[in-house]
Order: structure tokens, then sequence, then C-alpha cells
């Protein structure tokens, strides 16, 4: 069986407001497999967690074999989104709901999956979080100073 970790964030500037979520996938040894950053809009930072792990999941599934030849630890710093996905928390919102099952589905393929909660200082976290805020830096440089069409 193929072992991954990953690892998530989701980056909020207000709640809703301008939201990024991402991720870093490593092999078995330790090595970089997938590193990646997406733009939500203004979304919450619930929203951002949990789209942070949808796409990690779907990049796995499209992108590494058989997902039941695949072992996945994942690991995020919303203790909330860890409950919820964990069975221990209600999922009260109808958004975080839908997103909650989507999961749900996906990791019932895999081979065998753990989410555990770490906390923010995690160096990987950090990783991630530093990387969502430089990009949100730059979609909101480009937001401001993009030329008007002439």
């Amino acid at each position: 069986m193929k072992k991954i970790t990953i690892y998530t964030d989701g980056a909020a500037r207000g709640n809703p407001g301008e939201s990024a979520s991402g991720y870093i996938i490593y092999g078995k040894d330790g090595e970089i497999l997938k590193k990646h950053e997406e733009y939500n809009g203004v979304k919450t930072n619930n929203y951002a967690e949990y789209n942070a792990i949808l796409l990690a999941l779907g990049w796995c599934t499209k992108n590494m074999g058989n997902p039941e030849k695949l072992g996945v630890v994942l690991y995020s710093d919303s203790q909330l989104v860890v409950n919820q996905l964990n069975g221990v928390y209600k999922v009260k919102s109808s958004d975080m709901l839908e997103f909650n099952e989507r999961i749900r589905t996906i990791i019932g393929n895999f081979g065998s999956f753990k989410i555990i909660n770490v906390p923010r200082e995690n160096k990987s976290i950090i990783l991630v979080d530093a990387a969502l805020n430089l990009f949100l830096d730059k979609h909101q440089k480009a937001r401001i100073y993009k030329p008007n069409n002439l």
C-alpha cells in the first residue's frame, strides 16, 4: 500500500472574507508530491478549510493510482472540521454538510484514511499557511492594480 501524508489549511481575511485553500502532499520518504493553493472568493474560514481537504483528496484520487491501495494520513489545524469529519461534532451548516458528505464518500475509497487535528504551530501547517497568505497577497494586488479594459 502506498502511504502519503497531507497537510491542509484554509485562510480567510475576514469571516467571510477573501479566502484561499491549500495543501501539501508528501510521499513516504518525505518528498513533496504536490503543493497547491486555490482562490475561493469571499468565503468563510470553514469553507476554506473544507475546500482544502476536498482539493487534496481529489488530487490524490486522480493522480495516485488505485485509491484502494492508498493509505492517507491528513493533518489539519481546524479542530471543528476534523471533529466533524470524524463524527465527533454535528455539521449544522448545509454548505459544510455538503462538503462533509463529499469528503466522506472520497475517503471511503481509500485503503486507509485518518484525519488528525494538529496545532497551527506544526511546521507543515505553517508552510501551507504562509503559502496561502502570499497567494492572497498576490491575488489582492493583482485585483487592485488590474488596468481597466480599454
